[in-house]
């Protein structure tokens, strides 16, 4: 121990090199092991915030609070509401800057969902005209805006969702497309076309938008490529 902090001091103790090729299968092999071993061993099934299930790798939540405190947003518009836990979340980091709510969008009612005067349950789809609208009409003129994606995983669906709330987004702010490691990205292969694919089309049409790989510094999330800061 004393030979690694002298050579630590003398700034010749380096992390091992690992080459790209390798870090990424390295990565990869334990998003499938922790992804996958959920339904078994309880892993992102059952992580849980304050006794609230919430479906996230703890990783991104970290990232999240992170995203929140640089940019202390006004509104925070999550698609994919489930049972509240990411609401809760994100509304009690908002409780610790003094700052923000959620407006939260899910198709179906859900019994014990948690209150809290942050959050604002909306019913409907995320894409629906009205629901857009209604979201539009809650930001007050100049208010930051931040928006998390995270309802149905098709394609086609987040890719309309991403048209929707883009504009809303609010520049040196995010849209940040959840699940994109499906489709075989690394997990799921055969889910089919998902959000990876609507970012890479996404991203193809629209310039406002680019992707901030810094925020997937801790080598494993459920979003990669999926951190879109608008410019």
């Amino acid at each position: 121990m004393k030979r690694i902090l002298r050579l630590a001091r003398n700034n010749i103790y380096h992390r091992a090199y690992i080459d790209p090729e390798s870090e990424t299968e390295l990565v990869d092999r334990f998003h499938k092991l922790y992804y996958d071993a959920s339904e078994f061993d309880g892993t992102w099934h059952q992580t849980h915030w304050l006794g609230v299930k919430t479906l996230k790798c703890p990783l991104d939540l970290w990232i999240y609070q992170e995203i929140l405190f640089e940019l202390r947003p006004d509104v925070i518009i999550e698609t994919g509401t489930f049972a509240g836990g990411s609401a809760l979340y994100l509304a009690m980091i908002c409780d610790a800057l003094q700052a923000g709510r959620i407006l939260t969008i899910d198709l179906e009612p859900r019994e014990g969902r948690p209150t809290h005067p942050r959050i604002q349950y909306l019913l409907g789809s995320s894409i629906a005209p009205e629901i857009v609208e209604r979201v539009r009409s809650e930001i007050q003129p100049g208010g930051k805006v931040l928006v998390f994606l995270d309802s149905d995983h098709s394609k086609e669906h987040v890719l309309a969702e991403m048209r929707a709330y883009a504009p809303l987004v609010t520049k040196g702010s995010y849209m940040i497309v959840e699940d994109t490691n499906l489709n075989g990205h690394p997990i799921a292969p055969e889910f089919g076309p998902g959000p990876m694919e609507a970012v890479d089309d996404f991203l193809a049409e629209c310039r406002d938008f680019e992707m901030d790989k810094s925020r997937q510094k801790f080598y494993l999330t459920f979003n990669p490529k999926g951190f879109l800061r608008r410019k």
